[in-house]
Parts: C-alpha cells; sequence; structure tokens
C-alpha cells in the first residue's frame, strides 16, 4: 500500500437514491461515509422532470429537486461527498480494496457500497435528447401515469418491451409496439400477453426514423426496414424499452455479474462476493429499477456493511 493512499472505513460509489440513502444510513452509524459522485451526480433522476411515485411528495417533485434533498440529507449527518469518479479498482486481496479516481488518486477502503446505477440503452437520434422528459422516456412505470387515455409508442422486441406494452395497455387509449424484426425476442409467454391485448397494435420490421414535435412529442415517423418505406403516427408518449446497461465494467474480474453485467448479491442481502464489498440499486436490480427500491436496498447494504465492519473489528 502507498504511504500516501487515503484510507476509508466506509466508501460510496455513485450518487443516485442507492447512493445517497447508504451515505445517510452509513453516516449516522458513524462510519464517516465518503461518496463519490460519479460522472453524474444524483444519478439518472437529474434527467427526469415530474416525480410522482415517490413516497413523501404528495404533489410531485421534480427529479433533480429530489436529489438535491437526498444530497442534503446525506451532508447533514455528515457525508463528504466528492465529485469525481472511480475509474478503477483492484480487490484481489480483500484486505487491502484500492481504488483509483480520475484524479489519479489511489485510495484504499474496509467495506465499499456500489451504487453506480444502471444506463438505459437509446436509439440515438437527434429528436430523442432534444425530447427526452418532453414524451420521450424509457420507463413505463415512471411516466405511463401522464398518458392515460392517450395515445404512445413503445420500442424494443424483448421482455422490457412487451412489459412496458402490457403496463401502458391498461392506462392509454392505444399503444403502438415497434420491433424491428419479424418476430420478438420476448419470451413465449410475454409475447402471448402483449399480443393478445386489444389496444395494442404490434409494428413489425419497424424502427423509429425520427420522434416529431418541436418542444413535445406529437408523433413519430416510422421505418419498414424491409422495403424503406415510411409512415407516420400521431402519438403522445414514445418509451424507449431495448434494455439497461449496468455501470459495472471496473469491476469486471473481480466481481460476481449475470450474463447482462449487473452485479450479484447473496440472498436477501446486499453481500457480493468479495467480502465487504455490498451493491445496492440498479446496479444490481433486473427487476424493479426504480428510485424507492433502490433507496430501500440503499439502506440495506448501508446496514450490511456496519455489521460487517463490526464483525470484523473495525467499526
Amino acid at each position: 500500500m502507498s504511504q500516501s493512499a487515503e484510507h476509508i472505513k466506509c466508501l460510496i460509489i455513485g450518487s443516485g437514491p442507492a447512493g445517497y440513502t447508504a451515505a445517510i444510513y452509513a453516516a449516522r452509524a458513524n462510519l464517516k461515509p465518503i461518496l463519490y459522485a460519479g460522472l453524474q451526480p444524483g444519478g439518472q433522476l437529474t434527467q427526469t422532470s415530474d416525480v410522482e411515485n415517490y413516497p413523501g411528495y404528495p404533489d410531485g417533485v421534480l427529479g433533480p429537486a429530489m436529489m438535491e434533498d437526498f444530497r442534503k440529507q446525506a451532508v447533514r449527518f455528515g457525508t463528504d461527498i466528492r465529485y469525481s469518479n472511480i475509474i478503477q479498482v483492484d480487490f484481489s486481496d480483500p484486505k487491502a480494496k484500492k481504488l483509483w479516481t480520475d484524479e489519479e488518486r489511489m485510495i484504499t477502503a474496509d467495506s465499499i457500497i456500489i451504487a453506480t446505477g444502471a444506463s438505459a440503452k437509446w436509439l440515438n437520434i437527434p429528436s430523442e435528447k432534444r425530447l427526452y422528459g418532453a414524451g420521450v422516456s424509457a420507463c413505463a412505470v415512471c411516466d405511463g401515469f401522464f398518458y392515460r387515455g392517450k395515445e404512445v409508442a413503445v420500442v424494443g422486441g424483448g421482455d422490457t418491451a412487451a412489459e412496458e406494452a402490457t403496463y401502458l395497455s391498461k392506462m392509454c387509449s392505444q399503444v403502438h409496439l415497434l420491433v424491428r424484426r419479424e418476430q420478438m425476442r420476448a419470451s413465449q409467454i410475454m409475447q402471448q400477453r402483449v399480443l393478445n391485448i386489444p389496444n395494442v397494435t404490434v409494428h413489425w420490421n419497424s424502427e423509429t426514423d425520427e420522434i416529431l414535435g418541436e418542444k413535445v412529442v406529437e408523433g413519430i415517423r416510422i421505418r419498414n426496414v424491409k422495403d424503406n418505406t415510411l409512415t407516420e403516427l400521431k402519438i403522445d408518449g414514445f418509451f424507449v424499452a431495448i434494455g439497461h446497461q449496468p455501470n459495472t465494467d471496473i469491476f469486471k474480474g473481480y466481481l460476481e455479474m449475470d450474463e447482462n453485467g449487473y452485479l450479484i448479491t447473496h440472498g436477501k442481502s446486499t453481500y457480493t462476493n468479495v467480502p465487504g464489498v455490498f451493491a445496492a440499486g440498479d446496479v444490481q436490480d433486473t427487476v424493479y429499477r426504480q428510485a424507492v427500491s433502490a433507496a430501500g436496498t440503499g439502506c440495506m447494504a448501508a446496514l450490511d456493511a456496519e455489521r460487517w465492519l463490526a464483525d470484523q473489528g473495525l467499526h
């Protein structure tokens, strides 16, 4: 270990609902947590407009404002928040876990809570980014409520897209599901479920050419991938459901992951395969991916870390 390396009792990587909640609990347990906020302080919610399904905000709240509330609460109890990024780790010796920041500083830590989240995959067309939060979304559960009685489109052919279309069909007048191939990749049971819903129309061999609208989504232009013909549809909401990518690249080779790169935790805990390393939030959640569930696992990770440190005689 380098003599200049800073040693941290409880290090938190990530600053979404999971990271900040872990920080609140860890700070109150006198673990003196240091939180590295990462490339996107506040996580995905900083790119979200109205959040109406988080308990405690009866009138709803803007995503960035909610994350600022989380940050202030973590700071109030003594969390040291640093606005830089962890870019490399070495967990080969669990008793001397090493990490490097983008400032080329090496640090060591007794316990580490990973809350780096997962990023939605996007189509990467200009209108998608321009209209994000103004009709473009990557979460039907989060935003479907705003489109009650309206027409929407969902892009994707896997289980996520089928689930989003099914969910939206219960509140929207019409759901257009855009599938790029002649068949879906979703499981058979999910395919049958979505194909049997009366107000879901599947557009096969179809991809999004452009999302229409200047300030809000007003429609989409669909391209048939077989004959290159273009069709326009009038819609109010556009949901991208082509999957998520967990932010776990720097942990490969050290932490157990599933085939998609999500961190694997043991049982009903946040323990990873490396002693003293815990995972919370979307980085280990392939099912729920909600702010409130992320915050819950952030709490769990802090409690797990506190108990683990006590068992090791480190707290």
